[in-house]
């Protein structure tokens, strides 16, 4: 009942008026005022003042009226969520990059599907651009990215770990026998970049003037066309790693990337819309954060 009886409190604060605050709720003005007094008697002090025309809040009353609105402010957060769950529970969306490569996303989805067999997880990828416009247009719920733009305030940025820059050389290639590499070391070299025909340019501008790469470009459809490449000595590939791979694989060798004798590091984050944030968009970045964390100390 008080929960009810403290709506109405508000109601009547709000609007200055026992009979507006009883025309929101559908009832008598007689009503909402035995309903307040009603509430007085049981917090045992008085919250208005009423005068022939107006009333006032009382000391009691103020501090009432400010928690109060705390608590439904909170009240209502915690149906929206209860809600959500209940409309979204069997579904959630995440996009993730398409260049990349670790295990921990992999393994993220799997302890995720363990934990709560009843949610199917979709899973969509594409580069920086292209998650950034699924987020926009709400075809995913989150997406794990590197961060190119500013943080923004109507998205949660949950930093996950900054992933070390290196380069994938083919054996065959000189550039292989080094044990760190320079943007400057590959000028003459061909730069491989994983994506699509309608991203290719924004992905360009991005490497050549972020990242420092002055090179000419070739471009694959994904990881495994572009490694493919590169084992051809075709071109080196850019690509991030938590932790750099020690063995080396397929005739390719990894190899930390530096600029100005420094190595040069990008920062992962999951993001969502603070909108839409729900209890499963909240778990699988928790996990990816574990997940990455895992990696790194290993």
């Amino acid at each position: 009942m008080m929960f009810k009886q403290m709506q109405y409190f508000i109601a009547v604060v709000d609007t200055q008026s026992f009979t507006r605050a009883a025309e929101l709720y559908y009832i008598s003005q007689s009503a909402i005022s035995q309903q307040i007094k009603a509430l007085e008697e049981e917090l045992g002090a008085k919250l208005l003042i009423r005068k022939r025309k107006s009333f006032s809040l009382t000391p009691a009353g103020e501090y009432f009226y400010q928690h109060c609105q705390e608590i439904l402010q909170d009240v209502d957060e915690l149906c929206k969520k209860t809600r959500e769950l209940e409309e979204d529970e069997n579904i959630l969306k995440v996009g993730y990059l398409r260049g990349y490569e670790g295990k921990e996303f992999k393994d993220a989805v799997l302890d995720f599907a363990s934990l709560y067999p009843d949610v199917t997880i979709n899973i969509i990828k594409g580069n920086h651009e292209e998650l950034y416009k699924h987020l926009m247009d709400e075809t995913v719920d989150l997406a794990i990215s590197d961060q190119r733009r500013s943080f923004h305030d109507d998205f949660i940025n949950y930093h996950l770990l900054h992933m070390d820059c290196c380069v994938e050389v083919s054996l065959n290639n000189p550039l292989s026998k080094e044990d760190i590499l320079d943007v400057k070391d590959l000028r003459k070299e061909n730069c491989i970049l994983v994506a699509t025909p309608e991203q290719q340019a924004i992905e360009q501008e991005f490497y050549e003037n972020i990242i420092g790469l002055k090179c000419k470009y070739l471009f694959a459809n994904d990881i495994d066309e572009g490694r493919l490449m590169v084992m051809m000595n075709r071109g080196i590939m850019p690509i991030e790693h938590v932790k750099m791979p020690k063995n080396e694989k397929e005739g390719i060798k990894t190899i930390p990337l530096y600029r100005n004798q420094k190595l040069i590091q990008r920062n992962y984050c999951a993001f969502w819309k603070k909108e839409k944030s729900t209890y499963y968009i909240e778990e699988f970045a928790d996990m990816m954060r574990k997940k990455f964390k895992i990696s790194h100390q290993e």
